[in-house]
């Protein structure tokens, strides 16, 4: 096959250079162009096969150029370069038609990767329908702050999501941010403006649960003294989050099974039959196939649920991020607190890097706002960080970034870590269940799956 054409738009000339110079060894036919007026003479001239974008142009933004090739019938293959890179732009790319989204610095081998990719395509692009193009949407509230490798691919994914319809499973430690990554593909979708519903399956009564999903008829048991729309009722055609759904009893693990199978759903005590149209994004921290295997989760829900799965990094794995979310965070409870803090002290940005946050984010705006109350000043400064920043357990104090050696312990069995957590913190169950990042219902089914008996305060 004769190697595809490829446009390159750059407006750094050491940036063009180096990629023509990188993909004409490869022995592709190159283009160049320096800003959004070449770039269109040159498509319209050159035919590209394949378009190296930046998004960043002097005349045009390198997003209105996609959208407007898009729109075109047998459009090129359109790999989106940038150095700004975060969720927003991300998404809005691949809701475009982004064949590829690579952030810069470029990595060549990466870049490499995508046109081979492309390359294959084109193959058989006579074989391929034309896929219509993408009305974008604005999120509301752009939550999820990230720069590094792996959540730039989070952010592809959803907005791959949002353009379907299909059961996604979102996996991750309490506090990643699972909740925010639902509302993304929701709110970036074309039924942003039908409801968000989200329920935590671990926080409800058992026998109540059923009725907060589905609904419930006048009468249909005890204090059911008027009919009640369930979640899935009220969704409409917008979303369904079940939160924690590892925590699902295995009982009304079937009957979601049902639903998602049937489409369809009763009120408890009802038999009118109402069509389920909500798309439902599930959400857990705990290992389900585990589950599956202890025979605790049903393994054909697993499956139904899991038809797309975005899997949420901890923060110790995504440090580069912890800087750009801890100036989110401050904006933010800035304006809760009507504080006016502008920066953190570098000594105080290090510790904040170094430490290990099991708790996640969460953890870290609720350290960043105990400092934020003790700040006078518009520094925080790391002689407020270091005591909001204990060993986890109350009682050993980071004494030095630089000597810091404590790690998590990802292979602890979660029996012995929630024992190890109550002892530390001397059976005090609300301050367990901050350290642990869940709620007291949660903790207390764990406690009783796992046969810890309750212990007496000292």
């Amino acid at each position: 096959m004769i190697k595809p054409k490829i446009l390159i738009v750059d407006d750094e000339p050491t940036s063009l250079e180096l990629l023509e110079g990188y993909l004409s060894d490869k022995g592709y036919f190159i283009e160049c162009a320096k800003n959004g007026k070449e770039c269109i003479e040159k498509i319209n001239s050159f035919f590209p096969d394949i378009v190296v974008l930046d998004v960043r142009l002097p005349d045009i933004d390198g997003l209105t150029i996609l959208e407007a090739l898009k729109k075109q019938e047998n459009s090129p293959y359109i790999i989106i370069v940038t150095a700004f890179h975060d969720m927003s732009t991300t998404i809005k790319a691949i809701r475009l038609g982004a064949f590829e989204y690579i952030p810069k610095p470029i990595d060549v081998d990466e870049l490499e990767k995508a046109v081979e990719k492309a390359k294959e395509l084109i193959k058989l692009k006579h074989k391929t329908a034309h896929i219509s193009t993408i009305t974008e949407r604005e999120f509301q509230k752009n939550e999820i702050i990230g720069k590094t490798k792996e959540m730039n691919e989070i952010f592809k994914t959803i907005g791959i999501l949002s353009t379907n319809r299909v059961n996604v499973l979102i996996e991750g430690e309490t506090g990643t941010g699972k909740e925010l990554a639902a509302k993304a593909i929701h709110f970036y979708s074309s039924y942003k403006d039908k409801p968000f519903v989200a329920i935590n399956c671990s926080a409800i009564v058992e026998n109540l649960l059923e009725s907060e999903l589905f609904g419930h008829e006048k009468g249909a048991f005890t204090g059911a003294i008027s009919l009640k729309r369930g979640l899935f009722e009220i969704a409409e055609d917008g979303t369904v989050f079940l939160d924690e759904i590892g925590e699902l009893p295995i009982e009304l693990q079937a009957k979601l099974l049902r639903v998602l199978q049937e489409r369809e759903f009763q009120h408890v005590g009802g038999s009118k039959t109402i069509k389920l149209n909500a798309r439902i994004i599930a959400a857990t921290n705990r290992d389900l196939l585990s589950l599956v295997r202890q025979g605790k989760f049903r393994e054909d829900l697993y499956y139904r649920l899991s038809v797309a799965t975005i899997k949420m990094p901890p923060l110790r794995e995504r440090k580069d991020d912890i800087p750009l979310i801890v100036k989110y965070l401050i904006k933010k409870i800035n304006t809760e607190l009507g504080n006016k803090i502008k920066n953190v002290e570098e000594k105080a940005m290090d510790r904040l890097v170094m430490y290990q946050w099991p708790g996640n984010i969460r953890e870290l705006e609720n350290v960043l706002t105990k400092a934020a109350i003790q700040t006078k000043g518009d520094t925080i400064l790391d002689n407020v960080i270091e005591p909001l920043l204990y060993n986890y357990n109350g009682l050993i104090s980071i004494k030095s970034v630089k000597t810091e050696k404590r790690e998590i312990n990802d292979k602890e069995p979660e029996r012995d870590r929630i024992l190890r957590v109550l002892n530390e913190v001397k059976w005090h169950y609300g301050q367990a269940c901050e350290v642990l990042g869940i709620s007291r219902p949660t903790l207390n089914k764990k406690m009783k799956y796992y046969g810890i008996q309750s212990k007496p305060r000292q």
